[in-house]
Protein backbone atom coordinates (compact mmCIF):
# COMPACT_ATOMS: atom_id res chain seq x y z
CA UNK A 1 0.00 0.00 0.00
CA UNK A 2 2.72 2.16 0.67
CA UNK A 3 4.38 1.66 -2.66
CA UNK A 4 1.24 2.34 -3.99
CA UNK A 5 0.80 5.94 -2.78
CA UNK A 6 4.64 6.49 -2.95
CA UNK A 7 3.73 5.55 -6.74
CA UNK A 8 1.07 8.73 -6.93
CA UNK A 9 3.23 11.13 -5.46
CA UNK A 10 6.06 10.19 -8.08
CA UNK A 11 3.86 10.45 -11.14
CA UNK A 12 2.21 13.85 -9.56
CA UNK A 13 5.57 15.12 -9.26
CA UNK A 14 6.67 14.33 -12.78
CA UNK A 15 3.59 15.99 -13.87
CA UNK A 16 3.77 18.79 -11.40
CA UNK A 17 7.15 19.49 -12.67
CA UNK A 18 6.72 18.93 -16.16
CA UNK A 19 3.68 21.65 -15.60
CA UNK A 20 5.84 23.74 -14.21
CA UNK A 21 8.70 24.22 -16.56
CA UNK A 22 5.99 24.79 -19.74
CA UNK A 23 4.43 27.55 -17.57
CA UNK A 24 7.97 29.02 -17.44
CA UNK A 25 9.21 28.58 -20.46
CA UNK A 26 5.40 30.76 -22.32
CA UNK A 27 6.21 33.10 -18.64
CA UNK A 28 2.62 32.23 -17.16
CA UNK A 29 3.80 30.86 -13.91
CA UNK A 30 1.29 32.97 -11.72
CA UNK A 31 -1.45 32.40 -14.64
CA UNK A 32 -0.82 28.98 -13.87
CA UNK A 33 -0.97 29.23 -10.15
CA UNK A 34 -3.85 30.70 -9.37
CA UNK A 35 -6.13 28.51 -12.41
CA UNK A 36 -4.39 25.87 -10.27
CA UNK A 37 -5.69 27.29 -6.82
CA UNK A 38 -9.06 27.78 -8.23
CA UNK A 39 -9.49 23.83 -9.53
CA UNK A 40 -8.34 23.14 -5.96
CA UNK A 41 -10.89 25.04 -4.09
CA UNK A 42 -13.22 23.50 -6.77
CA UNK A 43 -12.34 20.11 -6.54
CA UNK A 44 -12.54 20.52 -2.41
CA UNK A 45 -16.21 22.11 -2.65
CA UNK A 46 -17.57 19.30 -4.84
CA UNK A 47 -17.60 15.73 -4.27
CA UNK A 48 -19.44 15.00 -7.24
CA UNK A 49 -16.52 16.51 -8.81
CA UNK A 50 -14.06 14.42 -6.86
CA UNK A 51 -15.96 11.26 -7.64
CA UNK A 52 -15.59 12.11 -11.28
CA UNK A 53 -11.51 12.33 -11.46
CA UNK A 54 -11.29 9.22 -9.03
CA UNK A 55 -13.57 6.88 -10.85
CA UNK A 56 -12.09 4.20 -12.96
CA UNK A 57 -15.33 3.62 -14.73
CA UNK A 58 -15.31 6.94 -16.42
CA UNK A 59 -14.36 7.51 -19.44
CA UNK A 60 -11.14 9.30 -20.65
CA UNK A 61 -13.34 11.25 -23.34
CA UNK A 62 -16.46 11.48 -20.67
CA UNK A 63 -13.71 12.74 -17.71
CA UNK A 64 -11.75 14.91 -20.54
CA UNK A 65 -15.50 16.73 -21.61
CA UNK A 66 -16.32 17.31 -17.65
CA UNK A 67 -13.21 18.56 -16.53
CA UNK A 68 -13.17 20.91 -20.04
CA UNK A 69 -16.28 22.31 -19.03
CA UNK A 70 -15.52 22.92 -15.32
CA UNK A 71 -11.98 24.77 -16.63
CA UNK A 72 -14.09 26.93 -18.93
CA UNK A 73 -16.33 27.78 -16.66
CA UNK A 74 -13.63 28.71 -14.38
CA UNK A 75 -12.03 30.75 -17.46
CA UNK A 76 -8.21 29.00 -16.37
CA UNK A 77 -6.05 29.88 -19.20
CA UNK A 78 -5.45 27.47 -22.43
CA UNK A 79 -2.30 26.21 -20.60
CA UNK A 80 -3.66 25.19 -17.92
CA UNK A 81 -7.01 23.70 -19.68
CA UNK A 82 -4.37 21.60 -22.06
CA UNK A 83 -2.43 20.48 -19.32
CA UNK A 84 -5.46 19.25 -17.45
CA UNK A 85 -7.17 17.43 -20.80
CA UNK A 86 -3.67 15.48 -20.93
CA UNK A 87 -4.06 14.44 -17.69
CA UNK A 88 -7.42 13.19 -18.16
CA UNK A 89 -6.69 11.66 -21.65
CA UNK A 90 -3.52 9.58 -20.05
CA UNK A 91 -6.11 8.48 -17.32
CA UNK A 92 -4.31 10.26 -14.52
CA UNK A 93 -7.06 12.54 -13.40
CA UNK A 94 -6.59 11.15 -10.15
CA UNK A 95 -3.40 12.15 -9.35
CA UNK A 96 -4.39 15.60 -10.00
CA UNK A 97 -4.56 16.84 -6.52
CA UNK A 98 -1.29 16.28 -6.17
CA UNK A 99 -0.35 17.47 -9.32
CA UNK A 100 -1.41 21.52 -8.68
CA UNK A 101 0.30 20.84 -4.80
CA UNK A 102 3.52 19.57 -6.52
CA UNK A 103 2.94 22.55 -8.81
CA UNK A 104 2.83 25.31 -6.01
CA UNK A 105 5.13 24.03 -3.98
CA UNK A 106 7.49 23.94 -6.57
CA UNK A 107 6.83 27.52 -7.80
CA UNK A 108 6.90 28.31 -3.90
CA UNK A 109 10.73 26.64 -3.38
CA UNK A 110 11.59 28.59 -6.57
CA UNK A 111 10.48 32.03 -5.01
CA UNK A 112 12.12 30.68 -1.39
CA UNK A 113 8.82 30.96 0.26
CA UNK A 114 7.71 28.28 3.28
CA UNK A 115 4.15 27.27 2.92
CA UNK A 116 2.27 26.46 6.26
CA UNK A 117 -0.89 24.96 6.82
CA UNK A 118 -2.78 27.10 9.71
CA UNK A 119 -5.82 24.61 10.81
CA UNK A 120 -7.98 26.57 13.32
CA UNK A 121 -11.78 26.03 15.01
CA UNK A 122 -13.19 29.02 13.43
CA UNK A 123 -12.17 30.88 10.51
CA UNK A 124 -9.52 33.53 10.92
CA UNK A 125 -9.96 37.11 10.53
CA UNK A 126 -7.70 39.47 8.62
CA UNK A 127 -6.09 40.55 11.88
CA UNK A 128 -5.19 37.31 13.30
CA UNK A 129 -3.90 35.66 10.07
CA UNK A 130 -1.47 39.02 9.93
CA UNK A 131 -0.92 37.89 13.48
CA UNK A 132 0.00 34.67 12.14
CA UNK A 133 1.57 35.22 9.13
CA UNK A 134 4.43 37.70 11.28
CA UNK A 135 4.98 35.34 13.62
CA UNK A 136 5.79 32.71 11.60
CA UNK A 137 8.34 34.63 9.11
CA UNK A 138 9.62 36.15 12.41
CA UNK A 139 10.54 32.18 13.24
CA UNK A 140 11.40 30.95 9.87
CA UNK A 141 13.01 34.44 8.35
CA UNK A 142 11.93 33.86 4.88
CA UNK A 143 8.43 34.56 3.08
CA UNK A 144 5.56 32.86 4.64
CA UNK A 145 2.35 31.53 2.69
CA UNK A 146 -0.51 30.41 4.43
CA UNK A 147 -3.15 27.69 3.42
CA UNK A 148 -6.18 28.22 5.84
CA UNK A 149 -8.47 25.51 6.95
CA UNK A 150 -11.23 25.29 9.32
CA UNK A 151 -12.05 22.03 11.38
CA UNK A 152 -14.72 22.92 14.76
CA UNK A 153 -13.65 20.01 16.27
CA UNK A 154 -10.63 21.67 17.49
CA UNK A 155 -12.96 23.55 20.02
CA UNK A 156 -10.12 26.52 19.97
CA UNK A 157 -6.94 27.14 19.16
CA UNK A 158 -5.04 26.31 15.91
CA UNK A 159 -2.43 24.40 14.96
CA UNK A 160 0.15 25.43 12.51
CA UNK A 161 2.08 22.98 10.32
CA UNK A 162 5.24 24.57 8.33
CA UNK A 163 8.13 21.64 6.98
CA UNK A 164 8.79 19.14 9.54
CA UNK A 165 7.60 20.89 12.50
CA UNK A 166 4.21 21.16 13.90
CA UNK A 167 2.56 23.67 16.72
CA UNK A 168 -0.42 22.47 18.21
CA UNK A 169 -2.09 25.00 20.81
CA UNK A 170 -5.76 23.41 20.14
CA UNK A 171 -7.95 23.10 22.87
CA UNK A 172 -9.20 19.41 21.57
CA UNK A 173 -5.33 18.54 22.35
CA UNK A 174 -5.16 20.06 25.68
CA UNK A 175 -8.30 18.36 26.48
CA UNK A 176 -7.06 14.77 25.57
CA UNK A 177 -3.72 15.32 27.02
CA UNK A 178 -4.95 16.36 30.76
CA UNK A 179 -7.65 13.14 30.30
CA UNK A 180 -4.54 10.90 29.50
CA UNK A 181 -2.65 12.92 32.42
CA UNK A 182 -5.97 12.15 34.84
CA UNK A 183 -5.70 8.27 33.84
CA UNK A 184 -2.32 7.77 34.63
CA UNK A 185 -2.90 9.20 37.85
CA UNK A 186 -5.62 7.00 38.60
CA UNK A 187 -8.33 9.99 38.86
CA UNK A 188 -11.84 9.77 36.34
CA UNK A 189 -12.45 12.26 33.75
Amino acid sequence: MASEGTGVSELATRYSIALFELADENKALDQVASDLTALKQILAESADLRRLVRSPVISRADQGRAMAAVLDRAEVSDLTKRFVGLVAQNRRLFALEGMIDGYLAELARRRGEVTAQVTSAQPLSDAQLAAVTDALKASIGSKVLINTSVDPALIGGMIVKFGSRMVDTSVRTKLNKLQLAMKASGGSV
